[in-house]
Order: structure tokens, then sequence, then C-alpha cells
């Protein structure tokens, strides 16, 4: 099969839809197929260019056997919704114009979480005539909202509907949990048209280990420190600022201490939050490549993963906690029990569900995990065990046999 992928991320950026198409696309070149992603110049999340690349209005590359189309877009930090927009508008058209190039592909797959991608690939799919799929991984611009960037307006209307009619036309809904389906179809799309994928991740980067990494431990100091780690992108989903109270509680807790990693539109004001309130239990560590990040989960003997309250986190999932159940490291999540990634969590038990937003449910976590070591022996391999659920292997093969039955449906 030759699949046509358009993504606004791709490695070498470390952001979750850049590792997800990426892993799926290497599994699908070992199976055979041939694949093509069509995506833009990194530099997600700061809006700088990485370094050896150019934002050019076309070049060519190959990564582990995937064929890799950069085309020129207009560059942005992740911050500030019209500047995004614009990014996203100009990766749509050059997108579009860099597809008409490409060889007659099977299947053509657009990704979210904006879906100005998929409009470029539902554009392309009716030019050549082909299946479009529509690979959902948030609900955009609901979650702009969610996040405080905009109020309900007449513009986010707009785009509301020109999503719905996208979701209309695809020929599959590739979704990544089951909140989202259940939100599509409570908006009319038929169920028998979205399928779920959800996230996973690499077992073969993510493994057990029994000693933290040692240089690691050296730099940070976290030689015989509980450590409690938030590894992930900073956004605004994400409730970080409340885990800087905790740790401001549990200073006199002297082996416990929290470490942050990672980049993202928040950093800057953690940054500044950090050295107002002088804590010397906690690490910032600047953003990692993608694979020292198992290196820095051996630092860790939690896992936090603390998001603000939205119905939207309902259908969520967070990657960084199968990362997490990979390398046999217990969680604490902040989601309603009700939610999806809380409903996982609960049911491997792999860790604590907390109240989202609650500086003492983290306190109250903390010192739960801290002085039960057995408890967290027994998260440990829980862990393990639910992680071979969310294998990228078997996740990978799901995925093609749905796109070969959209085939042979089309």
């Amino acid at each position: 099969m030759k699949i046509l992928f358009l993504s606004d991320n791709f490695p070498p950026e470390s952001n979750v839809p850049a590792t997800r198409t990426y892993e799926h696309a290497v599994r699908w070149i070992q199976m055979g197929h041939q694949v093509t992603v069509i995506t833009g110049a990194p530099n997600f999340p700061e809006g700088i260019v990485h370094e050896g690349y150019k934002n050019n209005w076309y070049s060519l590359e190959e990564k582990n056997g995937i064929r890799i189309v950069r085309v020129k877009t207009f560059i942005t930090a992740n911050n500030g919704f019209f500047k995004r927009v614009f990014d996203f508008i100009s990766f749509m058209v050059s997108g579009f114009f860099a597809g008409l190039f490409e060889k007659q592909p099977d299947v053509i797959i657009a990704t979210s979480p904006q879906f100005f991608t998929a409009c470029a690939g539902w554009a392309l799919a009716k030019v050549k005539r082909r299946p479009f799929v529509f690979e959902m991984r948030d609900l955009w611009p609901e979650s702009i909202i969610a996040v405080g960037e905009m109020k309900e307006n007449w513009l986010l209307k707009c785009v509301e509907w020109l999503e719905l009619f996208l979701y209309r036309q695809a020929d599959l809904i590739i979704a990544v949990t089951q909140g989202l389906k259940n939100n599509l179809i409570a908006r009319g799309i038929p169920a028998d048209k979205i399928q779920i994928i959800v996230n996973g991740v690499d077992l073969s980067r993510y493994s057990p280990v029994t000693v933290k990494d040692v240089d690691f431990a050296k730099q940070y100091a976290l030689d015989n420190k509980f450590v409690i780690g938030y590894v992930g992108n900073h956004g605004r989903a994400y409730d970080l600022f409340k885990i800087l109270e905790a740790a401001q509680q549990l200073q006199a807790y002297k082996d416990v201490v929290f470490i942050f990693v990672g980049g993202g539109v928040m950093r800057e004001k953690l940054l500044l939050q950090f050295n107002a309130m002088a804590l010397s239990n906690v690490r910032i560590i600047a953003k990692q490549p993608q694979h020292i990040i198992p290196r820095i989960l051996s630092l860790c003997d939690i896992s936090l993963i603390p998001l603000k309250t939205h119905p939207l986190i309902m259908g969520t999932i967070p990657t960084k906690m199968l990362e997490s159940f990979s390398m046999g490291l217990p969680v604490i999540l902040g989601m309603p029990e009700q939610s999806d990634g809380a409903k996982i969590l609960m049911e491997h038990d792999c860790g604590l569900v907390i109240e989202p937003e609650s500086v003492q449910c983290i306190v109250d976590a903390v010192l739960y995990m801290f002085e039960n070591k057995k408890e967290i022996i027994r998260f440990e391999g829980n862990c393990l065990q639910a992680s071979m659920k969310f294998s990228r292997d078997i996740l990978a093969k799901k995925y093609i046999q749905l796109l070969e039955n959209c085939l042979e449906k089309k």
C-alpha cells in the first residue's frame, strides 16, 4: 500500500503527533508498505527551526525508509491564536501543492490536532480520487476554548462548521480515544466510520531500569532522592504551578524532589514562579531530545501528570502516562475518575487518580507513595503488564487493517 500522510509535526520534533506518526510509519515500512510524509521544517514548540534544517519551499529526505517532504510554512511559537492559525493555514496551502506532485497514493491520511492539515488532505483526496482518512487527535477548535486562548465567537463557529464538514467528508476517522468518538457521534457523525487507535508506546525504547541514570543523577543532585517527575510539554492543559505549590509544602521532606523536563508555552512563566519561590527541592531541566527521555524517566520514582479541569479532558489519554507504564513507573494522575485516562489507570491499578487542580491532593498522593514503598513495587509490576496493551507494534498493525478495509469499501 502507498500511504501519503500529512502531519504538521514530525521528528526531530518530539511532541505526540510527530512521535505517533513516525512510529506508525516506521512499522508500516517494515510491513512492506510505502510511506510519504508531508510536513514542515521542525520548529515546535519554540518556533525556532531546528539546527541542520531550513524553512525551504521544498526539500526531500529519508528516515528509516520513510520518504519525507518538507515544505515552507509561516513559523511561530506555539503561543497566540492568530499567529498559530496563520502557521496552520500556510502548511495547509504548501502541503496541498506539494501533494499534487506526489505519485498516486492508495490512501491519504491527515492528522490533527488542528484540522487545517485535514483540509489539505481532503482536497488532495478529491483531486486524486483516493480515500481520505482523518486522524482525529483533539477537538480543535474546542480545545482552544478549553485552555482559555479564546472565548466562543462567530469566527470559531465558522471554524467548527468546517471541522464538522471534514468529519462528514472523511471515508474513515481514526480517533485516539473513546471520548473523542463519543463526541463525534453526539454531533451526528455515523459511528461506523469512526475507529479507535489509541496512542501507544515503543516498548523497545521505553523499558524498565533498575538504577537511575548515573550522569543525570549526579548532575542534578538526585542520588538517593525520591523523585517525582513531570516530563513533557509545558502546555496550558497542565496545571504545573500546582506542582510548585505542592513542592513548597513538602520542603521539610529533604529526600523528596520534583523535576520538570520539557519545553512549551508555559515554561518561561514556570521558571519565573520557580525563581520567585526559591524552591530547593525542585529541578527545572531543559527540553531533551526524544532518545534521551528514557534516561530522564529513569531518574523518577513517580510520574506526576496534573491536567486542568475541563470537559475536554474527559476524552484524554496522556501519552506520557503510557510511556511511564512502559518504564514501570507508577503514575499520579490529576484527572476526573470518569475520564478515559483515569479509567485506564484505575483498571490496571498503575498508580493514584487524584482530583485535578488540587495542591493538597498532590501533596497527599506524593506522601502516600513516599511512605508506602511496597505499594510502589506493586504498581511497578502492574505498569509493565499494562504497557503491553499499548504497544506501537500491535497498534500499527491494527491501523493498517483499518486502512485496508477502507480501501476495499472504496
